[in-house]
């Protein structure tokens, strides 16, 4: 028997893990996934892990916690992506949202759950918009306690010492700027010697009630492994590695702690422990690490993906990985699945830049090719699976994704170099990207799309407006169209950083007219696919209106497709598959005969 290849159902029917918690006993998981289509909680069992469903909100549980004791879960849960989270509490049998921490149209941050499984902490903007609110309650007393009152930049409570008489929380000036602070027994340090000097840092962890680690890269340009002894008030480098050393999970009985280095597209991970400064390497499962979680019995427990391998969690048993989830592509072997290759180029400034490029198989190919600016922009374009992308190679389509200038993980500098500069060094790398491609032979200069979301969507408008005949269509997906507008309309707690990162209309008016797509309309005349969630809290949907209305008006073909119960993203599967399945039928349509 012969049967048809893996099409749009096949590829996105394949569910994604976007978290996990586990319970201290280490008898489950408790993962936040969308098995159903919609995201809900779900149990797996580790002596049997067989899902099942704990929650039917059909919404989104983000930062899960479960109860030391047993007896609940914490979730945060926003509505239909508009990202105001609240906090509930599920049976640990599942069942019901219960309310713990709710104020309609403001969000909680939950952060950690006391060792008695009694107090929980959390940022908020509840009654501190901009800066946040730092505050601990009392699940038995109901009773709240502000612990920290936000001012000059926007507060989030990282961590919380064993014994609850210390907590670091970060300053966020910008994604390049974050500062962390220690406060223990009501004494306020800076874990880093210089509050004012530049730097950044990825996570925090108490080892003990004694000792702060830290990945951080003050004085460097890539993040280290630091700690701070609170006895000594001393912050001491530890130990580094050849990659940026960034996510922080530890065994804090065998002072052991697992650290993710990452070097662009993929991570490496690395066992350090107390005594020693030596970096040993761990073998892994995946390419990227999405998160991981150390057990009371020293097993470590890791979430992540690679580019034809989607979101799966396996535990470290010795030195083995063990699966505990068996997601896969349905009807999809590695005889149709596309891997990436890591290819490298000059830009316009002589600067390299590192991109994935995914080449359609020959039995499928017919020449054309999406380059896709990933979104952020201080992101990067990663060794990961994305159903759209083996989705479009399999209708024959090629995939060019570059981490222009302003991409993360590559050091600090590259990552500042699209602060205060949206459209012009990043947009150039796109095109000495595509420049190179078509040089190299392995694209034609007349069978290119631009499809991208979020900053990829702004980057997408960007070109169409800036060097529409380079390309035959456009896809925009949850862009902002405006750097003016776009300042104003971000979530309050985003405005603080907001002049570092993007402009400030009172002193950068004129560049950010510039480096705005809405700027060059008369520009655009290329076909155009816009997608736009109502209830986007980052890229309003006024930002897509905006410039749909306007190219409409200038006799443009425009496709505007509003997706009213999403945000920034896409939490219903049906809507996922409905856009993608769209994506590829609009540039099927605008493909030369």
């Amino acid at each position: 028997m012969e049967f048809p290849r893996p099409d749009l159902d096949e590829f996105f029917r394949t569910y994604a893990i976007m978290g996990f918690a586990l319970e201290r006993d280490e008898s489950r998981l408790v993962v936040s996934a969308n098995i159903s289509g919609r995201y809900n909680l779900w149990g797996v069992d580790l002596d049997c892990p067989y899902p099942y469903q704990l929650t039917y909100a059909d919404q989104m549980p983000s930062q899960i916690l479960t109860d030391p004791r047993g007896r609940f879960i914490l979730a945060g849960v926003d509505q239909d992506g508009d990202e105001k989270t609240q906090i509930y509490a599920i049976p640990r049998s599942g069942g019901r949202l219960q309310p713990v921490r709710v104020s309609p149209g403001k969000t909680y941050f939950l952060a950690k759950i006391s060792e008695d499984g009694r107090r929980i902490y959390y940022s908020t903007d509840r009654d501190n918009p901009q800066f946040l609110n730092i505050c601990r309650y009392d699940l038995e007393t109901d009773r709240e306690e502000v612990l920290h009152v936000g001012e000059g930049a926007s507060a989030a409570l990282v961590a919380v010492s064993p014994d609850e008489r210390s907590y670091v929380y970060v300053m966020h000036f910008s994604n390049t700027f974050q500062v962390p602070y220690l406060v223990s027994d009501g004494v306020v340090r800076c874990l880093t010697p210089d509050p004012t000097a530049a730097q950044n840092v990825h996570d925090v962890a108490f080892l003990d009630n004694a000792t702060v680690v830290l990945t951080t890269n003050f004085g460097q340009d890539r993040a280290y492994l630091a700690r701070f002894d609170l006895a000594a008030e001393q912050f001491s480098r530890w130990t580094s590695a050849a990659e940026e050393l960034t996510g922080i999970t530890l065994h804090r009985d065998s002072g052991t702690v697992y650290v993710a280095g990452s070097w662009g597209v993929q991570d490496r991970l690395y066992r350090v422990r107390m005594g020693s400064d030596e970096l040993g390497v761990v073998p892994l499962p995946a390419a990227v690490i999405q998160q991981m979680e150390c057990g009371t019995s020293g097993t470590l427990y890791l979430l992540g993906r690679s580019d034809v391998e989607p979101f799966n969690i396996w535990k470290l048993n010795g030195e083995r990985w063990q699966p505990v989830t068996n997601n896969r592509v349905m009807g999809a072997g590695r005889d149709v699945l596309v891997p990436s290759e890591t290819l490298r180029f000059p830009s316009f400034d002589g600067m390299e830049i590192e991109s994935l490029w995914f080449k359609a198989q020959p039995a499928v190919a017919h020449g054309y090719t999406i380059v896709w600016p990933h979104g952020g922009p201080q992101a990067a374009e990663r060794r990961m699976f994305r159903p759209f992308f083996q989705y479009a190679l399999s209708r024959g389509y090629n995939i060019w994704a570059p981490n222009f200038r302003g991409s993360t993980g590559y050091g600090a500098e590259f990552e500042k170099l699209v602060e205060g500069d949206w459209g012009e060094g990043p947009r150039l790398d796109m095109m000495a990207s595509v420049d190179w491609l078509t040089a190299s032979g392995r694209a034609s200069r007349d069978r290119l799309f631009v499809v991208g979301g979020s900053y990829g969507g702004y980057m997408t408008l960007l070109l169409h407006g800036r060097h529409a005949e380079r390309f035959q269509a456009y896809v925009d997906i949850f862009g902002p169209s405006s750097l003016l507008s776009l300042y104003e309309t971000v979530p309050e707690h985003w405005k603080p950083s907001m002049a570092r990162w993007v402009g400030n209309p009172a002193t950068d008016r004129e560049r950010m007219v510039r480096e705005s797509p809405i700027t060059y309309l008369e520009q655009m005349t290329r076909p155009m696919l816009v997608i736009q969630g109502a209830n986007d809290p980052r890229v309003v949907k006024a930002e897509s209106d905006q410039i749909v209305e306007a190219l409409r008006a200038n006799g443009v073909e425009v496709e505007y497709l509003v997706l009213e119960d999403e945000g920034h993203g896409f939490q219903k599967k049906e809507n996922e598959i409905r856009v993608y399945q769209r994506v590829i039928e609009f540039l099927d349509a605008h493909r030369n005969p």
